[in-house]
């Protein structure tokens, strides 16, 4: 079995067309997951799925394999696929180490930032902002635009950091905590203002007060895994 917990395979931008089967394949597999369609430990059967996502049994296989990198799919030797299993546990390791990389980046960032990281982090703002509205309109087809313009705001806080690895493995948990947090904002098992959240967020960053930042952005990834915990048991249950 490969590690669940492998870093990101490809790098594939999903606001584009795919350039090949394999790629379209991932990417609707990589949505269908992330959204809840397949259940975290469901089996995933190539001879079934490879009709439902009108590809070739080799092609399909090549998709899961990119998602074992992503470590959204595990696979298991002679017998196939399954969805990667989710737990709080593996919430609390992700979110409390995203608090120690990331904390630390902005405080970087805040220090060392020009003018241009500045208006870098004003304009990702910005379209977070209008992707958050959209939401708030409860228009479903925004949600990959919303997760788009998060993660850019999120990357462009830590843009100015001097660590290249502390932005390398943010990148890298900030997908891994993907399926928390879709279900944390879709299933709303606790009442949260995320785009006030954000806001406050980009306030402190831009009057450089770095203790406030720090503790905002440390409480907004805290409050995902909060939501996590509130989750029914059996949303954690393996499937057969």
């Amino acid at each position: 079995m490969r590690d669940q917990h492998a870093s990101p395979g490809i790098d594939i931008d999903q606001t584009q067309e795919p350039k090949t089967l394999v790629e379209a394949a991932y990417l609707r597999l990589r949505r269908d997951i992330i959204e809840g369609i397949y259940a975290p430990g469901e089996k995933l059967r190539v001879e079934h799925l490879k009709d439902q996502y009108e590809v070739g049994a080799g092609t399909l296989r090549e998709a899961l394999l990119l998602l074992v990198t992503d470590a959204l799919v595990v696979a298991q030797g002679q017998r196939g696929f399954r969805v990667a299993p989710i737990s709080i546990a593996d919430c609390e390791d992700i979110s409390h180490t995203r608090v120690l990389l990331e904390t630390e980046a902005l405080r970087q960032s805040i220090a060392r930032g020009d003018d241009a990281w500045e208006a870098a982090l004003v304009a990702a703002f910005h379209r977070l902002t209008r992707a958050e509205q959209k939401l708030c309109d409860n228009d479903d087809s925004t949600t990959e635009e919303w997760e788009k313009c998060n993660r850019a705001f999120h990357e462009a806080l830590i843009a100015a950091s001097t660590s290249r690895w502390i932005r390398h493995f943010q990148q890298i948990l900030y997908q891994q905590s993907e399926r928390y947090r879709r279900v944390s904002l879709f299933r709303q098992p606790i009442t949260r203002d995320i785009h006030a959240e954000h806001h406050a967020l980009f306030d402190a960053t831009l009057a450089r007060d770095a203790a406030r930042a720090s503790s905002i952005l440390s409480e907004h990834i805290l409050r995902t895994l909060d939501a996590v915990k509130r989750l029914p048991v059996d949303f954690f249950s393996q499937r057969a």
